[in-house]
Order: structure tokens, then C-alpha cells, then sequence
């Protein structure tokens, strides 16, 4: 039970929450309205809804420069993004009262950013924001309760990873200057701005080592690899035609590597035409269906994916996958591990052979353990790790 009382001419009330006084001015010199108000805010206790005087005076713009600050005060890189998701809620919350941005009308918001033809992902990272100002403000004392944020479904994941033949097909159709950047990124899965900024100091050829400092990578942990067979012999190439004055290991005549968009899809359409005369060729000049999936449409981040599945095959242990890959937690790391038809089919066979279906061939052996380079060298995944004697 609160308490009301009287200061000069104006009547106050006084009431506790969770262990916490709260006291606060009705603005009136009549007793009834200060009963009232206390009534009120005995049933937002009761109701557990924000209560202090601040949080009824707490509006959207407040929960946004919260927000923002935070990011600035820790140095986030993604604040920009964060600006960018807050342009679209400020269109729809501008000028409310944090209490009155409740389930219902973050539902509305919701529904009024899918008829604008926006993904579910993207309303899920704006409503992502939205969740963290609100916990922001939770912590801060300004609010005791923020409104439930429901959440759509995500069918997103990309499902593009390189088969061997179509890794080397694109890097044999790329300009010299990157052919190191699509090698380092097939055998390391690493992201392409953590490749294109990498620069000698990080790199020990004697040591055959690279090193990603703490805070320079996405997740903030940092990061080393051991070199061997083809990516040491990939650096080793790149610090032959090092450019005097540019510190950068993969450089484009002496100058940082920025994007190579054009370059790319260029490379993607000249690789399927290359692997469709190949196949033509094997095939005796007879029209067959193609037995791999276009080039075209791969992304350089398929890279990415395409080194989580050959470690996995590789038989390296997960954890050690995440260290090399720099994936900070197992269902990230399962997202990048696609099974391909191949898989399947090679499961089936398993299958079947196990259970006397069909005959095992003699000295079959998995191809998802090794690949082979262009020159035939045998190479894998395994040996990022290894130090050399």
C-alpha cells in the first residue's frame, strides 16, 4: 500500500516496487487526484508495467540515441547498420511514447513493412534493434517492462558451395591478381574483407603462420592458421610480387584490393562454358545433361561454405573447423555445412552396399576425403593446423 502526502500544495505519493521507493508528484493540490494516481500505479506494479515518472516521459527517439550510444561507447562496427534498421522504425514510431509501442502496434509494423515487399530477415534485424534498445532501457531503470517482439520465420540460407572442378574452372578465368584471394579463401574459409585486408606483418613464411589479431575480425577473436602445400606456396608467390610501399598481401598493382564484382561474374560465365566443353568433350561430342550446377550465381561467400564442408569431410573436428573459419558458435557452423546430392547419393550407396544390397567395388573410396588440384597433388584441409618442423 502506497502512502500520500502533502509538500507546500501539492500532494505526493509514495510507493515501493521490487524492494525500490518510488515517489512522485500528482501536480495537484486536491488529495483525490494523488489517490488516483496511486491507484494507477499500484495497478502498473501489479500488471508489471513501467511505472517511474521517466518511463511515461521515455520515447522512441530516447530508445534509439540509447542504443546508438551504446554501440559507440563499446566502438561496434555495425552501427551503421543499426542507423540504417532505425530509418524504418523512426518512419513508423517517430514522436511515441516508449509504453506505447506495444505488442499490437510492433505487429502492425510488422505487416506494413511485408506488403512494402521487405524480407522477413530484414524486418527481423530491424525488430532486433528494436529489442535491444528496449533491454537498453530495461537495465538502464528507465523501464521495468518492455512489450513482447514476436519474431518472423527465416528461409534464407544459401545452399551455393564449389565443387572442385568448378573452384579451379572460376580461378583458372579470374585476372592473376586474384588468383590468391580464391585459393586462401577455398582452403580457409575466411571472409572476404578479412582477406583482402590481410597484410605482411601478419604473415611468417619461415613459420608458415598467419595471424588475425583479437578485435580486427568480426566475431573480435582472433585468429591463426598454418600454411601448407598450396596456400604456403600461394604466399610465397604473393611476397615474390610484393609492390614497394603496399604492406597488403593480395594487392592489384600495388594498391588494396577493394571489390571485384564485374571480375567475378565475368570468371563464372567463362568457368560454365569451359566445363560445359569439357563435359561435351569427354562425351564424345554427344549432347548430355550436365552433371554439375551452373557456375553462375556462386558468390565469393559460397567460399566460405564450400571450406566448412571439405573440413567436415576432411575429418577435422568441429571445433577445430571454428578456429580455422573463425565461426564463433556450432548452429553458425551447422548452417555452413551443407549436404549436398552428392552426400545423399554416396549415403545411398553406403546403404546399400552395407546391407548387401549391392556389391562394394573394390577399392572405392570416399572422394569427400581428399580432392586433387589441377596438377594432381593431392590437398585437403587438414594440415591448416599442422605447424612445420
Amino acid at each position: 500500500m502506497g502512502v500520500i502526502y502533502k509538500r507546500w500544495n501539492t500532494y505526493w505519493i509514495e510507493y515501493w516496487k521490487g524492494g525500490q521507493r518510488f515517489r512522485e508528484t500528482s501536480g495537484s493540490h486536491r488529495r483525490r487526484d494523488a489517490r488516483d494516481l496511486l491507484r494507477i500505479r499500484e495497478g502498473h506494479i501489479a500488471e508489471g508495467k513501467p511505472l517511474t515518472p521517466s518511463a511515461h516521459r521515455l520515447r522512441f527517439k530516447d530508445l534509439q540515441a540509447d542504443l546508438l550510444n551504446d554501440y559507440r561507447s563499446r566502438g561496434l562496427r555495425t552501427i551503421g547498420t543499426r542507423e540504417y534498421h532505425f530509418a524504418h522504425l523512426r518512419r513508423a514510431f517517430e514522436g511515441w511514447r516508449a509504453e506505447e509501442i506495444t505488442t499490437d502496434a510492433i505487429r502492425a509494423y510488422t505487416v506494413h513493412r511485408q506488403q512494402g515487399g521487405a524480407a522477413n530477415a530484414t524486418i527481423n534485424r530491424e525488430l532486433a534493434a528494436l529489442k535491444r534498445a528496449f533491454n537498453l532501457a530495461m537495465r538502464a531503470g528507465k523501464l521495468w517492462h518492455r512489450p513482447y517482439i514476436p519474431m518472423l520465420p527465416e528461409n534464407n540460407a544459401r545452399q551455393g558451395f564449389f565443387e572442385p572442378s568448378q573452384f579451379q574452372a572460376v580461378r583458372a578465368q579470374l585476372p592473376d591478381h586474384l588468383y590468391g584471394v580464391i585459393t586462401f579463401a577455398y582452403y580457409t574459409g575466411w571472409r572476404k574483407g578479412e582477406i583482402l585486408s590481410l597484410r605482411w606483418p601478419q604473415v611468417d613464411l619461415l613459420r608458415g603462420e598467419v595471424r588475425l589479431e583479437p578485435g580486427t575480425t568480426k566475431n573480435g577473436d582472433g585468429r591463426v592458421i598454418f600454411l601448407e602445400g598450396e596456400l604456403q606456396a600461394v604466399l610465397e608467390r604473393q611476397w615474390e610480387h610484393r609492390a614497394a610501399g603496399c604492406d597488403f598481401v593480395f594487392h592489384r598493382r600495388g594498391h588494396r584490393i577493394w571489390d571485384f564484382e564485374k571480375a567475378w561474374a565475368h570468371a563464372c560465365e567463362q568457368a560454365d562454358h569451359a566445363l560445359a566443353e569439357e563435359e561435351t568433350k569427354h562425351a564424345g561430342g554427344e549432347d548430355q545433361q550436365r552433371t554439375l550446377p551452373p557456375c553462375q550465381g556462386l558468390l565469393f561467400h559460397d567460399l566460405r561454405r564450400t571450406a566448412v564442408r571439405n573440413m567436415v569431410r576432411a575429418g577435422i573436428p568441429e571445433r577445430v573447423a571454428m578456429m580455422i573459419t573463425g565461426h564463433k558458435t556450432r548452429s553458425i557452423l551447422d548452417r555452413y555445412h551443407i549436404v549436398s546430392e552428392a552426400d545423399l547419393r554416396e549415403a545411398a550407396w553406403k546403404v546399400a552396399a552395407y546391407n548387401g544390397a549391392v556389391a562394394a567395388e573394390p577399392g572405392r573410396t570416399s572422394h569427400s576425403s581428399t580432392h586433387r588440384s589441377a596438377g594432381g597433388e593431392q590437398f585437403g584441409c587438414a594440415n591448416l593446423l599442422k605447424p612445420q618442423s
